[in-house]
């Protein structure tokens, strides 16, 4: 699964200015609505679209490498279950 680490590099942008950064404000200046905002804070393995990452990697001064983290499904590790035959 892909996550987006928008909460922790806000944390070290808000950190890096001395003062606190809102979605609101991310909103405001990278035309990305607010709604779609929270659902990438708060929802993991949330779908989104580059020109999204490209707005956010611009606003925070990031690579898209420091945004996005790939950590693997619970499901691919967890081995067969009783659908999947096992060889």
């Amino acid at each position: 699964m892909i996550r987006i680490l928008l909460i922790k590099l806000l944390d070290e942008k808000s950190f890096q200015e001395k003062r606190r950064i809102t979605l609101s404000e991310v909103s405001e200046k990278t035309g990305i609505s607010r709604a779609t905002l929270t659902r990438i804070a708060n929802v993991p393995g949330n779908v989104t679209n580059t020109d999204t990452i490209n707005a956010l990697c611009k606003y925070l001064g990031c690579q898209p490498g420091e945004l996005l983290s790939y950590i693997e499904d619970e499901e691919m590790d967890a081995g067969p279950t009783e659908t999947q035959p096992t060889p």
